[in-house]
């Protein structure tokens, strides 16, 4: 289940406030924050990174990366114990009533992923080639997922270049007029705001987001593994407790120790 997730904007806002401060403090009696706010300087960086971005990728690509960076504000919910309960009540009704019996319960399941895998396991196919098949939407899955995040891990590798090229023209200007003394402030600020605004979304916005996505993906991979292990259990006519303590392996410690409170309080 998808929910927004509040870590991505408080972190965006944390980082963006700590710097505002900082700068407020030490700008206090000598300058404004207004001193900080650059439109060529964003012209630059905004301008050269979406032209970089336009010449690497695709439109199709480029399209993605709304739906991308909205994915950084969301997480998924895993349940991996009811995800396991699930399996084991499967594998019960499996040995009591037999395969082809699954599929008239299919409708409570609501994860695409278990139904695909109990309708193949119903359909008498074999083991392996269930893995094989299931295996192979995990892969195309991560490779989609992986298109997207390459958008962002290539803007951050962008908005720093950009940053420097600002820099650079920065400095051009003002060795070129260096007999105008009231030409130096403007143009080493150019130089030195375009590297700050470059770097800072590199590393506030679009690096951090990108290994979050990195990060929900591997997680999302982990429980698809459950799934295709709990289907091939349920398929195999694997006795439920065994299936129980097979997938249980892949719970973290901290809710193995949960899991066994509670037995101990049942008892």
């Amino acid at each position: 289940m998808k929910r927004t997730d509040l870590l991505t904007p408080l972190g965006i806002f944390i980082g963006m406030t700590a710097m505002i401060a900082a700068v407020y403090l030490n700008a206090a009696g000598q300058g404004e924050l207004t001193d900080f706010l650059q439109v060529t300087s964003v012209l630059i960086v905004l301008g050269g990174l979406s032209a970089a971005l336009f010449i690497n990728f695709s439109l199709e690509d480029m399209k993605m990366l709304p739906r991308v960076m909205k994915e950084a504000f969301q997480t998924r919910t895993h349940n991996l114990q009811g995800l396991i309960d699930t399996f084991v009540d499967l594998s019960t009704k499996a040995r009591r009533e037999g395969l082809l019996a699954l599929e008239a319960g299919l409708e409570d399941v609501e994860d695409p992923f278990i139904e695909k895998g109990v309708l193949l396991a119903v359909d008498g196919i074999e083991p392996d080639i269930i893995k094989d098949i299931m295996m192979a939407e995990v892969v195309a899955m991560e490779e989609r997922h992986r298109k997207g995040r390459v958008i962002l891990e290539k803007s951050a590798e962008y908005a720093p270049a950009w940053g420097m090229i600002g820099t650079l023209v920065g400095l051009v200007l003002m060795l070129q007029n260096l007999e105008d003394p009231s030409t130096l402030g403007p143009n080493m600020a150019i130089a030195l705001l375009t590297t700050l605004y470059g770097t800072l979304l590199a590393n506030l916005v679009f690096t951090p987001m990108a290994h979050k996505l990195m990060l929900s993906t591997e997680e999302e991979v982990f429980v698809k593994q459950i799934i295709i292990e709990g289907v091939i259990g349920v398929q195999s006519g694997q006795n439920p407790k065994v299936l129980e303590e097979k997938l249980s392996a892949f719970l973290p410690d901290r809710m193995k120790v949960e899991e066994e409170e509670q037995e101990e309080q049942v008892e």
